[in-house]
């Protein structure tokens, strides 16, 4: 009877040890996708960095042909009574 339960024993220690390394290929598995991730985010991070430096703005020339279309004309019109 001895025997058969150093083999039970033995069986159940396996068990464990196998689920034990399951679990650990499981959470490298996710380690690896959240790092992929992490790259790939931070790569188009960077792109769009480089996008905004590199693209021009133009407010200044919005705002001056805002100004050249309305100029003062329109509230002088109304004090001419």
């Amino acid at each position: 009877m001895n025997k058969m339960e150093d083999f039970l024993t033995a069986t159940k220690l396996n068990d464990l040890l196998r689920r034990k390394e399951e679990d650990e290929k499981s959470k490298n598995t996710l380690l690896w996708v959240l790092a992929i991730i992490g790259a790939v985010a931070a790569v188009a991070g960077i792109a769009y960095a480089v996008y905004r430096f590199f693209t021009p703005s133009y407010p200044d020339e919005f705002e001056e042909d805002f100004d050249d279309d309305f100029d003062d004309d329109f509230f002088e019109d109304g004090e001419e009574e």
